[in-house]
Formats: structure tokens, sequence, C-alpha cells
């Protein structure tokens, strides 16, 4: 795996070199066009959480890049289409190969040779993309192995915890998205893991949205539907689907702010094991999401109150197995009460600094407070830097376009 893993990382430096970083030239309307895209994420972010059980505290702080190339056609009606071949790379600083004598007894892992840079290469990025506008609603349709950041959704951290965005980059599925003037929707399906000896049969169907009403107000939602299924060697199968209806009000506006909102959202799951439980349970709770920002300095409270939202998290599978993060995605604070008690609180503050540099780079430092039932549960300190050509180059393009009163641009590339 490793070998073809090399041979098209090899395959798409080469491509980049030729090119030389040159700004994408655009596509000709019915002609194939040379197109790429580089992503740069660096995250470092360290967890003191020994005050609680929730999560082990730890350090991650790595890096990845993700170089593709491929080809583009654009349509006389302004639709494109995309054909991208990548490479993920990450690494984790510090993690090499120990000495084996400094190895203990059966410690193969630290010694092995796959702790060597050449196994940095995590997985190949292969998908099509779609882009077109029907009448005032932008549609894209992206299919294969794609990055996760082309999700646009507005997703609670009961869904998706940050670990799992930074280790699990890439989307293996379906993704639909629409962009109207006050709005945006998107659905898709992520094939987490196919069916095998141990490995268990995994996916996730998910959906987000928000749309401007009057004013000051937005309503919008998340969901997922997730099937834990099994494998050849463990029976069983867990539904686990979550919905979070949400009411917005944004004042930035009228009070001179960079931002000033407020959210207020319910979590509702759905979850079933088949095979130990044989009944729906029904874990949920209200979540109230507070934010204020001015000179690039902002204070965001995310207040939750309700049941343990990962009731099985501590359950076994047939085969012996914990089911903990591999069923349930999000932060494992959202437990609430590792007692598995009633209602309780769980309390979020994070006090950050991201300062406007431009749109194809950030830069956010943040200080994070953890809270449950009133009592510390630990703290994060953590910088991100990310960095998209795409954004870069879709600007050049901008910049040296004539516009006009019918000019309309195509979205979709530059996120």
């Amino acid at each position: 795996m490793a070998v073809g893993l090399r041979k098209v990382f090899f395959l798409v430096l080469s491509a980049f070199s030729v090119t030389g970083f040159a700004a994408e030239p655009p596509a000709e309307k019915g002609r194939l066009e040379f197109a790429y895209d580089v992503d740069f994420e660096m995250n470092f972010d360290n967890r003191e959480y020994s005050p609680s059980s929730f999560s082990s505290s730890r350090t991650i702080f790595g890096a990845r890049l993700t170089p593709a190339l491929g080809l583009s056609l654009r349509e006389r009606s302004g639709g494109e289409h995309r054909l991208m071949l990548g490479i993920d790379v990450m690494k984790d600083f510090g993690d090499s190969p120990i000495p084996s004598a400094l190895a203990s007894p059966g410690n193969d892992a630290e010694v092995s040779p796959d702790k060597s840079n050449w196994d940095l290469l995590h997985e190949i990025t292969l998908y099509y993309r779609y882009l077109f506008r029907k009448g005032s609603t932008d549609i894209g349709i992206t299919a294969g192995i794609f990055p996760r950041r082309f999700m646009e959704g507005d997703y609670s951290r009961a869904f998706f915890s940050d670990s799992l965005k930074f280790y699990d980059n890439n989307i293996e599925g379906l993704l639909l998205s629409f962009r109207r003037p006050s709005a945006y929707y998107e659905v898709g399906c992520d094939w987490m893991g196919m069916y095998g000896v141990d490995r268990r049969e995994r996916f996730m169907i998910f959906t987000s949205g928000r749309a401007a009403l009057s004013g000051i107000f937005s309503v919008g939602y998340s969901a997922y539907l997730y099937h834990y299924a099994g494998a050849r060697n463990v029976s069983g199968v867990v539904d686990n689907a979550l919905v979070n209806p949400s009411l917005s009000i944004d004042l930035s506006g009228i009070s001179g702010l960079q931002r000033l909102g407020f959210t207020i959202g319910w979590l509702q799951s759905f979850q079933n094991d088949r095979k130990n439980i044989g009944k729906y349970i029904f874990p949920h709770g209200g979540e109230l999401t507070a934010e204020v920002r001015n000179w690039n300095v902002g204070l965001e409270n995310r207040l939750f109150y309700g049941t343990d939202m990962m009731p099985y998290f501590r359950n076994m599978d047939s085969a012996g197995n914990v089911y903990g993060n591999l069923l349930y995605m999000g932060e494992p604070f959202y437990k609430v009460d590792m007692d598995g008690g009633g209602l309780g609180f769980y309390d979020r503050v994070e006090l950050y600094y991201e300062p406007r540099i431009s749109d194809f780079m950030s830069i956010r430092a943040s200080f994070v407070l953890h809270f449950n039932e009133w009592s510390y549960s630990g703290c994060q300190q953590a910088v991100t830097v990310k960095f998209n050509l795409q954004k870069l180059l879709g600007r050049q393009k901008k910049a040296g376009k004539r516009t006009g009163p019918g000019y309309r641009t195509m979205p979709g590339w530059n996120i």
C-alpha cells in the first residue's frame, strides 16, 4: 500500500513542479484545462483533562498537506466539471521510530519502520465535482474521496469533534450542496467501513441547512443517521440518529461589533443497540451558544443541558470491543455525567484570537475551558494554521476579470 501511495505522491509532486505553481489559467468554455489545488493545515491542541475522566490528556501537534491535480471543463452555461486526483500527507510531530534499545518488550509499534516519513502518505483523494447554477440556486455535486472542508454546514460539536475533523480529513462518498441568496443546504453520505472479517460496516447520511428569515433571525438544522453494523466475526447493529433544529439571532449589524450572535437549539437522538438492548432510547437536551467578537478577539460560550448523549459509549459489542468513539464522533463531554445519571450541564467557554489575514489563509489561537455539572473538567490551548491555494487562485482570477451587470461568479472552488 505504501509503495502505491508513493507513486501517486511522486506523480502529484511532478505535476506541481512542471506548473511551477503559476496561477491556474481560467478554463475556456468547452475545452479541457489543467487544474490543481493544495491545502495545508497545522494543528496544535494541548489537552489537559486530568480533572475528569471524559477524555484523556494529550497533545495533538501535527501538519497535513493535501495536493491534488486533475482536469477542468467549463460549460457554455457557466457550469464547471472537475476530475481530481491527490494525496493526503499527514504527520504527527515527534511520531518517529525510537532506537530498539529503548523499547520495552512487545513494543514493536514505536520501533517499526512504518514510523518512517515515507508512511506519512495516508490515502489518496479521488473525486469528481460538478458546479452549476439553476436559476438563483448554485448547485454542487461531489463524488469520490474528497476533503471534509467541502462540508459547509454548521454542526454542533455533539456531531463531530475537533480531533475527528483533523485525523479523519476526508469523506468517502457523496455530497450535494444547494446555495441560494439567503440559504444554504447540504446532504451527503460518508461510507466509513466496508464489511469485512473484523471491520464493521459503517456509514453515515448527514445533512445541514440554514435560511435567513427577516432582519436578524435565521433558522437552521443539522442531522445524521449513523448505521453501525457488524462484521463476519462481530454480530449486532447499532442505530444512532441525531437531529438538531436551531434558531439564531445575529446582532452584529446593529451592535457595531465584528460578531454578536446567539443560537438556541435542541439535540434529539434516537439510538438502538439491536442485539444487546433491543429497543430505542432517546437522549436529548438543549444547547445555547453565545458569541461576541471585536478587534479579532472573540468569546464563545456553548451551554448544553440534557441527558447523556452517548449512553452506549462504554458498552461492548459481541466481540468484547468497547463502542467508544467508533460509535460516537462528537466531543466526549456531551456524556454530561460519566456515572450515567439523569439531566446535567456541559459548558464550553472559548477565548480566541483570529486576525483577518486573507481569505486563503487563517490563523486561530484559542484557550478553552470545559465544565460538567459545575465542576471543572479540563482545558485546551490550541493554535491552527490553514492555507488553501484555490482561494488564492480564485482571488487572482476575479481580480483579472471584467465584470458587468450580467456577470455572475461560480461558487464552490473557493472554499
